[in-house]
């Protein structure tokens, strides 16, 4: 019989390699009003500040690289091709970085622009967006392809179609603040949670938690993935 295994990753998946996170201490909400730079009503109030916003956090994801929990998962993927399912909420590149295939991006890709014209979305790596134009359309109003605040996210229905089929869920550096990772541990035959702590005592409705670094954890989730697979 197939099985299907999902590993959905959060902020603590790229914390160690030195990108801020929103919520951690010294992140960017201590930094940024999260209303004014991601939402849909403070990108009409003042685009070129989401837009700044954005280019600032590109050229910071040029200046780091992927770490092993990044790598550990690239492996994974690679072992089992076609049974485990990558997604993450995280709008960086880094597990691409990693060598790691087809992966969902919930939320967007930080590299990325799309056009308010057509469309089109196209990669411009880790450069400004300022003098870019559309590649299909030539137009200049272009913006971040990232999901804000008061937009549909349209990687989801692909999320909830996957939930439907997996045998096995792996949910990594996330809080469950966005999406409600305990009601899909509860929905899944297995699972398994690896974050830096537990303050909201989600680990309770996982099969299995490990608290602490995904650094240290990755290795024994890739070990219970084997398992799993081979069982």
């Amino acid at each position: 019989m197939q099985k299907n295994v999902m590993i959905l990753s959060g902020a603590g998946l790229s914390a160690a390699s030195g990108l801020k996170t929103f919520r951690d201490s010294g992140g960017l909400w201590e930094e940024y009003d999260v209303m004014e730079v991601c939402s849909t009503q403070g990108f009409k109030k003042n685009p070129l500040k989401v837009l700044d916003f954005y280019d600032e956090r590109r050229a910071q994801l040029s200046s780091v690289k992927p770490n092993k929990a990044h790598e550990i998962i690239a492996s994974i993927k690679e072992k089992y091709p076609n049974n485990v399912h990558i997604l993450t909420q995280n709008v960086d590149d880094l597990l691409e970085r990693a060598g790691c295939k087809d992966v969902v991006h919930l939320h967007g890709f930080l590299p990325e622009l799309r056009c308010n014209k057509c469309g089109f979305v196209f990669n411009i790596g880790y450069e400004s967006y300022k003098d870019k134009i559309c590649l299909k359309c030539s137009s200049n109003d272009v913006r971040h392809n990232i999901v804000m605040f008061g937009e549909q996210a349209p990687e989801y229905t692909r999320l909830y179609n996957l939930l439907e089929i997996i045998d096995l869920l792996v949910v990594i550096g996330t809080s469950g603040e966005v999406l409600p990772i305990d009601i899909f541990a509860i929905n899944s035959p297995k699972s398994i949670l690896n974050n830096l702590d537990d303050p909201n005592n989600i680990a309770k409705h996982f099969t299995k938690a490990y608290i602490q670094p995904a650094i240290s954890a990755l290795p024994k989730i890739k070990c219970d993935i084997d398992e799993f697979m081979e069982s």
